[in-house]
């Protein structure tokens, strides 16, 4: 997998680009078609809102998959409670009963969707089995616990895990039915473009449509990369064979296509020589996964919303007592706000306390006219260690709390803006970065804080604010969302490279 560092991705980006304009007939029949390069950046705002479209259609069919899937296995535990009242003696002590077993099924409900398993498309049967049998002990040993420490409840041990047991027979039915209800809704599964040479595509062609319980709709790969992207962003591309070639262009199918996978060998023939039970019993390595999905969105702006309104009654008073400083030292507006770009290229007028004099911008160029120096700083970061445009005391203090940036919790609510995610640059800024790499940033939300902000902040320039943003969004998740958020606030008192 070395092939896949970032250099080789970059040195690659050029090898992709000479493939542009190759027709589908001068390709030989056993080799793999190029990818296309990017379209050019005059599409880019109507591509990225038909990617988004076709995001949220796919996020839609997946999340009315995984409820009906869901509703299964509650009837399958309702399923498994009615046969278990014919054999368990049914007492007093009844409703208690019926309390615990709901207990257990909604723990055990949550740790299948935590194992992936709604909808568990691209796993392998054995592997549904294996997740759901851990994650039903896992709840039996928790009711072990509970009667370690509540003798009393010893007697309702052995019904629940019968309870367990005689869902966990069920439900295999109860999951079979709803995928096939699923499939008659059209529901079922999602599109995936096979990469693989040309003698190759018939036969998995016909593998993943007989086998459709992987969740996989195949189709063949186009030579025109383009027609994917527009008729369907949230396409998958599944690789196999020795498609070598490709790994130069990782960077370009990652912009074609939400996940790209690696396909294992199946029972029915070799494909790569790699293994499922290798990758977690999945029927491939995942080279690039989507962004994000509707529940992780969900998660994140409930939490922006539990985090953001609290700390804006808090940090209230402080930001009016500021606001007055500011009006003291140089009368006028004490907020500023200005026009960045946002989610899909939207602009978001960002909210900040003013730290800087009025005539800020006259200040700047009459600095790079008396010094050229300053000027090459500029240039770098974008700011200035010592910058005379920043007003006395609390100008300086406010930037090097990042204090001033707390009325973007306004924008939070208004949910224009995260908690956590890429920082909304200047229209200047974004000018000293690739267009490509802008075309990531706005697939994602800006947020009031990122990855560069807890690590280098101000001390980053250009390329070092570009690897960072990138290997964020690159690798959300609310976990990498978490610890950012919590390191947030140490690097803020340590006022490190913050100016």
């Amino acid at each position: 997998m070395a092939s896949f560092a970032p250099s080789a991705v970059k040195s690659g980006r050029s090898k992709a680009s000479a493939s542009n304009g190759v027709s589908a007939r001068t390709i030989p029949p056993n080799s793999v078609p190029p990818l296309t390069p990017p379209e050019p950046t005059a599409k880019l705002s109507e591509q990225q809102e038909l990617r988004i479209s076709g995001l949220l259609k796919r996020h839609f069919s997946r999340l009315a998959t995984s409820s009906l899937l869901i509703a299964g296995d509650i009837i399958a535990y309702l399923a498994a409670y009615f046969l278990l009242l014919h054999i368990l003696p049914v007492g007093g002590d009844s409703t208690v009963m019926v309390r615990v077993f709901a207990l257990a099924a909604v723990a055990a409900l949550f740790l299948y969707a935590s194992k992936a398993l709604y909808p568990g498309y691209r796993l392998h049967n054995h592997e549904h089995l294996r997740r759901r049998t851990i994650a039903s002990v896992k709840v039996a040993a928790l009711a072990v616990l509970v009667v370690v420490f509540l003798p009393e409840a010893s007697g309702l041990l052995l019904a629940t895990v019968a309870f367990l047991a005689l869902g966990l027979i069920i439900q295999p039915v109860m999951h079979w039915v709803a995928r096939g209800l699923c499939r008659k809704l059209g529901i079922w599964g999602e599109r995936a473009v096979i990469i693989a040479r040309r003698n190759r595509i018939p036969a998995l062609m016909t593998y993943f449509t007989e086998h459709w319980q992987y969740g996989i709709r195949p189709e063949p790969f186009s030579p025109d990369a383009r027609e994917i992207s527009s008729e369907n962003p949230a396409s998958i591309a599944l690789i196999a064979g020795d498609t070598g070639p490709l790994s130069a262009e990782l960077a370009t199918m990652r912009q074609k296509f939400a996940e790209v996978i690696l396909l294992c060998d199946t029972p029915n023939f070799k494909i790569t020589g790699l293994r499922p039970a290798d990758v977690g019993g999945e029927i491939g390595i995942r080279l690039a996964a989507s962004r994000s999905s509707t529940n992780s969105n969900m998660v994140r702006r409930a939490v922006d919303l539990a985090i953001a309104i609290p700390a804006t009654l808090l940090a209230t008073p402080f930001i009016l007592v500021a606001a007055a400083a500011i009006y003291a030292i140089d009368p006028g507006p004490v907020f500023f706000r200005h026009a960045r770009e946002g989610l899909a290229g939207k602009p978001v007028h960002v909210l900040k306390l003013r730290t800087m004099y009025r005539d800020a911008e006259q200040r700047l160029e009459a600095l790079f006219r008396e010094n050229p120096a300053i000027q090459n700083e500029w240039t770098t970061h974008f700011k200035l260690r010592q910058d005379p445009r920043v007003l006395p005391v609390i100008g300086n203090l406010l930037r090097s709390t990042s204090f001033d940036e707390l009325p973007q919790l306004a924008n939070i609510i208004a949910g224009e803006m995260a908690i956590v995610g890429p920082r909304p640059f200047p229209e200047y800024h974004l000018l000293a970065m690739d267009g490509e790499f802008r075309d990531k940033r706005r697939s994602v939300t800006p947020g009031l804080t990122g990855l560069w902000q807890i690590s280098e902040r101000s001390d980053a320039d250009i390329c070092l604010q570009q690897q960072l943003d990138e290997f964020y969004i690159d690798n959300r998740s609310l976990w990498f969302d978490w610890h950012i958020l919590l390191s947030t606030i140490p690097a803020a008192f340590k006022r490190n490279g913050a100016y």
